[in-house]
Formats: C-alpha cells, sequence, structure tokens
C-alpha cells in the first residue's frame, strides 16, 4: 500500500455548470479539494479520475438512457433537466468523470492500493434513478462504482450508506432490484425528495432512518446504533461505500439537521467498523450533498481524516 487513502478527482468536474445562484455549484468542490491540499493530508494519494465509458455507465443504468442522456447534454448554453437539475456543455465530461472516480477507487482499492478511498467529484448522483436524471444528478456515482464492483470483482455483496441530508431515492431503487446491494440511508423527513419514509420486511436490503427537521448529533448516531450498524453486520458486505453527503451539517441553508464535523468522522470510523471483518476495511467514498461552502470543507476534512485513519496499518 503506497498511501492510507486515495482521493480521486478531476477538473473536468468544475466545468459543470448550473447558473447563477444555482446551490451546487463549482464553488463546493474547489473549497474541498483547498481544505485537502494542506499539510494534514499529505499522506493522501491523489488520482485523476477516468471517465467511464457508455459501457460501465450502462452498469447501473439502462443503455436506451445513457444514450439519451448524453444525446441531450447541450453544446451551448443552459438546460434544464428538470427544475432543479441544469446542465451545461461541461456537464458531459464531469459527469463520465464523476462516474469514472467511483469506478476507479472500487479497482485500486480491490487491488490493495489502499484501504480506502474518497472521490472529490461532481455532479453528484444518489438522486439519479436507473433511467432519470433528477436531483442535481445526471448518473448515480456510488451505484455505477457498486455494480462494477459486484461485477468485474466478483464480489458477493456491496453496501452503500447514505447520510446525506437528502434520502437517496436513485440509490434505494438500484438495491429493490439487486439484492446483493445494501442500501442504509440517515436523511431529513419530510424534505425532498419525499421518500425514504420507512421500511419493509419484503426488502430487508433497503434500510431507511428518517429523522425530523431539527434533530441533531443524538438522533443521528441513535439511528446509525440502532438501525444502520446492525444491518450492515447483518449483511457482511465484502466492500463498503459511502454516500457522503454533508448537507446535514447545521450550517447548510437547505436543510434542519444540525449535525457537526465531529458526527461526519464518527459516522465514518463506525460504519467502516462495523463492516471491516467482512469487508477487510475497504472503503470507498464519493462526495454527494453539502451547500454552504465552510461547513462542506470542514466536514469533508473530518470524512477524510477518519478515512486516512482507517487506511493505516492496523485500523480496523
Amino acid at each position: 500500500m503506497t498511501s492510507p487513502a486515495l482521493l480521486f478527482t478531476h477538473s473536468a468536474c468544475l466545468d459543470h455548470q448550473t447558473g447563477r445562484g444555482h446551490p451546487e455549484r463549482p464553488e463546493r468542490l474547489q473549497s474541498i479539494l483547498q481544505a485537502l491540499r494542506t499539510s494534514d493530508f499529505a499522506e493522501v494519494g491523489w488520482r485523476e479520475a477516468p471517465a467511464a465509458s457508455d459501457g460501465q455507465l450502462a452498469g447501473a443504468h439502462p443503455e436506451a438512457f445513457v444514450g439519451e442522456l448524453m444525446g441531450v447534454l447541450p453544446e451551448k448554453g443552459l438546460l434544464m433537466i428538470d427544475a432543479d437539475t441544469i446542465v451545461s456543455p461541461g456537464s458531459k465530461e464531469a459527469a463520465r468523470r464523476a462516474a469514472g472516480a467511483t469506478i476507479a477507487a472500487v479497482d485500486a482499492v480491490m487491488a490493495g492500493e489502499a484501504r480506502t478511498a474518497f472521490c472529490a467529484v461532481r455532479p453528484p448522483g444518489h438522486h439519479a434513478e436507473p433511467d432519470r436524471a433528477m436531483g442535481f444528478c445526471l448518473f448515480n456515482n456510488v451505484i455505477v462504482g457498486a455494480c462494477h464492483a459486484l461485477a468485474t470483482h466478483a464480489l458477493q455483496r456491496v453496501a452503500v450508506v447514505d447520510f446525506d441530508v437528502h434520502h437517496g431515492n436513485g440509490s434505494e431503487a438500484a438495491a429493490l432490484q439487486d439484492p446483493r446491494l445494501l442500501y442504509c440511508s440517515t436523511h431529513q423527513s419530510p424534505l425532498y425528495p419525499g421518500t425514504g419514509l420507512g421500511n419493509s420486511p419484503a426488502h430487508p436490503n433497503v434500510v431507511n432512518a428518517p429523522l425530523p427537521p431539527g434533530a441533531g448529533s443524538a438522533e443521528f448516531r441513535a439511528a446509525m446504533r440502532d438501525l444502520v450498524l446492525p444491518a450492515l453486520r447483518r449483511f457482511k458486505p465484502d466492500l463498503l461505500m459511502i454516500s457522503a453527503g454533508f448537507d446535514a451539517h447545521l450550517r447548510d441553508p437547505l436543510a434542519q439537521l444540525r449535525l457537526v464535523e465531529d458526527d461526519y468522522a464518527w459516522a465514518t470510523l463506525e460504519l467502516a467498523q462495523a463492516a471491516g471483518v467482512s469487508a477487510k476495511g475497504r472503503v470507498v467514498s464519493t462526495l454527494e450533498g453539502g451547500y454552504d461552502l465552510q461547513a462542506l470543507a470542514a466536514s469533508a476534512a473530518a470524512h477524510v481524516q477518519a478515512l486516512m485513519a482507517l487506511g493505516r496499518e492496523g485500523a480496523i
């Protein structure tokens, strides 16, 4: 192993333009990268995210949808996919790099090049359903990576844990179609997109832990301890993937949960330890939401510090 943690990113992710005043803006990624370029993260190995091919995207999305979405992305100007999801000429390359980052991170972790990896990319992905782009998301980056892990590395079970403040309806839809995926989500409810309200015995591989507006560290950690961590232990994943949204932070303007940076570090360590024996400490995380730049940078830094700690010898 050359590094306790790898970071996958690409400058093309800054070229995805969403228009003035849109919360999912290039400055989000810039703030994270600036925070991670300090001496505290000197051990992190930086990698350029490759572009996902149509075939790789089709591991998680119907081939027809991949072609249709790529075909409508504009050559100039901005285009509204829906009321929230705006794309630009740079979006095509950004979307390929964002999905390609999770594929490359999975490959690197499975090859033993590092135990943990973080994909600092945009656009985010967890709202993208198999045949629908929505909620700032074009392709479901974490599910593209999970499907690649199952298909290419012959894994039997991959867990996706999502602590973004919004429920990852697209990721849940993927898990409902494939019992080899476990999807666990803590999120505010009620809130966009209005899904993730409960659980069904018919789908034990989907675990939702909705939190009311105003909930903070105590409620979040209780949901993790009571629902998410036991589900991870029962599932025994071969690989843990994290949808790392930082918009449950108390400073975030789009929701009303009250988490702080230490909650993200705690959750990262607890999740990895719960999956540690079966997953052999392998963790791949990818950026989702987070819209207050100061809180986003600090929370992502805390998350990556925890990934570094897990990646060091004997961390799990």
